[in-house]
């Protein structure tokens, strides 16, 4: 974090640099490129980048997800890059022990495993979220709480998750999956 409160770009841009090429890749370093530090502000602009985080169980056979207030649909836990956050995956983290209760929740690792630019509806006050996603794991029998921002959190069977989830969120979740599973591997 610089004195001035805002995060250093270059790291992001350095984490995303490292992803394979891909045309999400490549459209989330363009847009960080053109807005700059103001990317990773909540109040940079209508759109900015989000940190979310999929929480695992161990055997990878179980997801947390929480019903989103705002959204009205399940989905992993995220939300806004906030001052304190060293960075992207930091504020996932945070988010992601925020919303689901669990203090001590670690990601297994700094590596991003999902890149998904959404639009957003009127309920919320920006226009779209460039979220990236990362990953942890954590015992199905772990205390977990609902926060403000949640109607509920609850596991999932990854081959039995609710009806309300965003589009595409079964191929983001698979993916995240996968790509955590060769992580540990």
């Amino acid at each position: 974090m610089r004195q001035d409160g805002r995060m250093p770009l270059a790291n992001q841009l350095a984490s995303l640099s490292a992803l394979p090429e891909s045309g999400s890749r490549d459209a989330y370093l363009q847009f960080l490129k053109v807005l700059g530090d103001a990317a990773l502000r909540r109040h940079g602009g209508p759109e900015h980048v989000t940190g979310s985080c999929f929480v695992f169980s161990p055997e990878f056979d179980r997801v947390l997800l929480c019903f989103h207030r705002k959204g009205q649909f399940w989905v992993q836990f995220g939300g806004h890059v906030e001052a304190n956050d060293a960075s992207v995956a930091g504020a996932a983290q945070r988010e992601a022990r925020e919303e689901s209760g669990i203090s001590d929740l670690v990601l297994l690792s700094r590596a991003i495993v999902d890149l998904d630019r959404h639009d957003l509806h009127a309920g919320f006050s920006c226009t779209a979220h460039w979220d990236v996603g990362f990953v942890a794991a954590a015992d199905p029998d772990v205390e977990i709480a609902v926060s403000d921002e949640s109607e509920d959190v609850r596991w999932f069977p990854i081959n039995e998750l609710p009806v309300q989830v965003p589009p595409r969120f079964c191929v983001r979740l698979e993916r995240a999956r996968r790509t955590a599973m060769a992580l540990i591997g």
